[in-house]
């Protein structure tokens, strides 16, 4: 069963791997503010939408440096792939074996369809969840309010 979890939450850790194998742990960012960002699959319309708004900001982001992590559901290979294609540098971390485990500590792990939701958390320097940006899977995230978060979480 998946919670939803609320501001002002711990962020639950995790330990997932990118594209290249490398593993990653929430708790390796401490001190820093974190955006993780779920989304459903590499490759689909909305996704690199989403993901070339996330560019966009990227600037903005750094300045703050703040650490963005991508997370679906999709292979390793899917993310080097959707990497390469789209100019994606930040880490794309592949929560699949098993399927949606960490996308479940978050409460955004949709069972029925088998990916996580298009949901966006901050996550501030000492660990809490400062910001939840829920959107629909169609829906392409708002980056100002996402950048407007960090800026408050700092």
């Amino acid at each position: 069963m998946t919670q939803e979890l609320q501001e002002n939450d711990r962020a639950p850790d995790f330990e997932l791997a990118d594209a290249e194998g490398t593993v990653h742990r929430l708790s390796d960012y401490r001190g820093q503010p974190v955006v993780l960002v779920f989304y459903p699959m590499d490759f689909s319309g909305v996704c690199t939408e989403e993901h070339s708004c996330v560019l966009d900001v990227m600037p903005r982001l750094n300045q703050l440096e703040a650490q963005v992590l991508g997370i679906s559901v999709d292979h390793k290979h899917a993310h080097k792939a959707f990497a390469a294609a789209n100019g994606i540098e930040y880490p794309l971390l592949s929560d699949f074996q098993p399927r949606g485990a960490v996308g479940a500590l978050y409460g955004a792990f949709d069972e029925e369809a088998g990916f996580n939701r298009r949901w966006t958390f901050i996550v501030d320097p000492d660990g809490r969840i400062s910001h939840i940006q829920r959107n629909q899977v169609g829906e392409v995230p708002d980056m100002d309010e996402i950048v407007e978060a960090v800026e408050e979480a700092t």
